[in-house]
């Protein structure tokens, strides 16, 4: 299925979740992330601000501040992502296509510097394929990691498809977190 297809598809999916059902299905995974080892051994942990009935992170970000992590998140200064650390979640802003993004005065930090980096998607593959928003913002900011075993994605459990044809470009996820699983991906 085409890229374009399978991401209008998703959105749509995701867009009819009931909210209820949403809350309940974030709150899972947010569990198991921070269960996981990967978050109990991190010092630096880059999120995202979820938008369009993302997976929320919200839960995350409040209990890696209260642990004392380094929390960062993306804000889009031209045609670049950029992580900035964030100190109080209270302090986001409406940035690039409306995301709460932290201020561009704070702290802006390498994305080779956080141990974890939670991406957000339209679509996942079990192979770490992700399909976003079509921008390309977190291919080109996080490409040279690839591999590292930094990657995460959060997705519902029915964002999951058989395989998504990436190309060369495309950043594959070390791991990806659902409701109802843990997925490490077969490469």
């Amino acid at each position: 299925m085409p890229k374009r297809v399978l991401r209008q598809s998703m959105l749509a999916l995701r867009k009819s979740l009931a909210p209820v059902e949403a809350r309940w299905a974030s709150e899972a995974i947010q569990r198991s992330f921070v269960e996981s080892e990967g978050f109990r051994n991190a010092r630096v942990i880059a999120l995202y601000a979820p938008i369009r009935g993302e997976v929320d992170t919200s839960d995350v970000l409040r209990l890696a501040l209260d642990q004392g992590k380094t929390v960062l998140l993306p804000a889009v200064c031209g045609d670049e992502l950029r992580f900035i650390e964030v100190t109080d979640p209270a302090g986001l802003r409406s940035g690039s296509f409306g995301i709460p993004e932290p201020c561009l005065t704070g702290k802006a930090v390498a994305p080779d510097c956080a141990d974890i980096i939670v991406v957000p998607g339209v679509a996942f593959d079990l192979a770490g394929h992700r399909i976003g928003y079509g921008k390309g913002f977190y291919d080109r900011a996080l490409h040279h990691l690839e591999g590292t075993g930094r990657l995460v994605g959060f997705c519902y459990d029915f964002q999951l498809v058989d395989e998504i044809r990436g190309e060369p470009h495309d950043v594959a996820l070390d791991l990806i977190v659902t409701e109802k699983r843990i997925i490490h991906p077969l490469g």
